[in-house]
């Protein structure tokens, strides 16, 4: 039995699933299914947090999310709340917004009631990559929650040394990152430690437990069409150690108990 001592210096963590899925290119409603079943499988397993990759709905620098994305709120995040809220987790998924003329790399946070608590807008967008490219987001941003403070950042964003210079003055306790990690097929597994050290370089400047959770499958269209996503998902602490890494190339829900404060 913990003594009222011991208790409240005992390390606070919580349960986090990586949820390293597939996703087809504007397949929405095959991506949809995949986030629900890969929630229900994270929650049956005591998920408290559940976190997908970047642009899960319609696949990362694909132009025909210019016609295909939804505004926030709108269609796509009332399917994601309603996944969250039958479901009772948070979640974070990577997703694609539309605003007016403008399309956005987001991140959208849902709480386990499913209320949109956090949407951070991708900064580092890398605009050669796609015509017309992504609209450039402009704040860094995080959410007090019961698991402490959460913020998000996107894939690029977390080697854009500006953008990680910002969060860390909001002093999260826990970031939850969406990658699109991809190179050519000959490249992988190889590729896979850049990732590693992106994040363990990231976790060290913000100061918090980052989860990096990658995609899998391939790019269907631009300069970089047939790269390979290549999983191999991290959660990393800002001391670099390595607390969960997802498979290679493969569809993975990879749980993980996270500090996330004193």
């Amino acid at each position: 039995m913990v003594g009222a001592a011991d208790a409240s210096t005992t390390e606070k963590v919580c349960r986090v699933a990586m949820a390293q899925i597939y996703c087809i290119d504007s397949d929405r409603e095959g991506n949809l299914r995949r986030i629900e079943n890969a929630v229900a499988e994270a929650s049956g397993k005591g998920a408290e947090i559940v976190c997908f990759p970047e642009t899960s709905l319609y696949g990362w620098v694909n132009a025909k999310a210019h016609e295909l994305a939804a505004p926030i709120p709108g269609k796509d995040t009332e399917a994601l709340s309603k996944i969250a809220q039958e479901h009772d987790v948070y979640l974070s998924v990577g997703v694609s917004e539309k605003e007016g003329d403008q399309l956005f790399d987001s991140v959208v946070l849902f709480d386990d009631e499913g209320k949109l608590i956090l949407k951070h807008r991708k900064m580092n967008v890398l605009t050669h990559l796609m015509s017309p490219p992504y609209t450039r987001g402009e704040t860094v941003e995080v959410v007090e929650t019961k698991f402490g403070r959460v913020g998000m950042l996107i894939c690029a964003d977390t080697f854009h040394d500006e953008t990680v210079e910002r969060m860390a003055s909001k002093k999260p306790d826990l970031l939850l990152v969406p990658y699109g990690w991809a190179a050519n097929a000959d490249d992988w597994p190889g590729h896979g430690p850049s990732l590693r050290s992106t994040i363990a370089r990231a976790a060290k400047t913000i100061g918090c437990p980052i989860v990096g959770t990658n995609l899998v499958g391939s790019i269907s269209g631009g300069p970089w069409q047939g790269m390979i996503y290549g999983g191999q998902s991290y959660t990393v602490t800002p001391d670099g150690t390595v607390l969960s890494q997802g498979a290679d190339r493969d569809r993975e829900i990879c749980l993980v108990d996270v500090p996330v404060g004193e």
